[in-house]
């Protein structure tokens, strides 16, 4: 059974992390998200599911601009490259639907197999925003209790400067 919004709030309430909750109508890209950046201050991120060379899920979260040259960062960090991660393997990794991936959704991932990587340059940010699981509502996180949130799930996220190349 995947984590729904409450589970998810209530695991912050556990770790003392406090987020600013902000209800709209459905988002399911960034452009379609962009009518909300007067209301919600911070960063607002994207999120990508994809996979490694060996199946492996990865989670790279990044500015909402950000253009990420996937090749450079599959040989970074070691994936051997990277390609799309599907619908069925998205719900079936991280309990979510397309529109909705965020790095909240580790909750769901209890064996630990999504590797993360977060951008050096949206982690200056401060809040972060991301959607709580569904697309209806996005957090306002600071940056230092997302990755309390990342390593409560147990996962070491790897923040790394996406504008480098190999």
């Amino acid at each position: 059974m995947h984590a729904t919004p409450d589970d998810l709030f209530r695991r912050f309430d556990e770790l003392g992390i406090r987020v600013r909750v902000h209800e709209h109508d459905p988002v399911f890209t960034v452009e379609e998200a962009k009518h909300l950046r007067g209301i919600l201050p911070g960063g607002h991120c994207k999120n990508l599911f994809r996979r490694g060379k060996k199946g492996e899920p990865w989670l790279i979260v990044c500015d909402e601009d950000r253009k990420v040259d996937l090749k450079a960062l599959a040989a970074r960090t070691g994936a051997g490259r990277f390609s799309f991660g599907s619908p069925e393997r998205l719900w079936e990794t991280l309990g979510v639907k397309p529109g909705s991936v965020t790095p909240f959704a580790l909750i769901n991932d209890r064996s630990n197999q999504v590797s993360v990587v977060l951008d050096a340059a949206m982690m200056e940010h401060d809040p972060l925003n991301y959607h709580p699981l569904v697309n209806t509502m996005t957090c306002a996180i600071a940056r230092d209790d997302l990755v309390k949130f990342i390593e409560a799930c147990g996962h070491k996220p790897q923040i790394m400067d996406l504008d480098q190349t190999v």
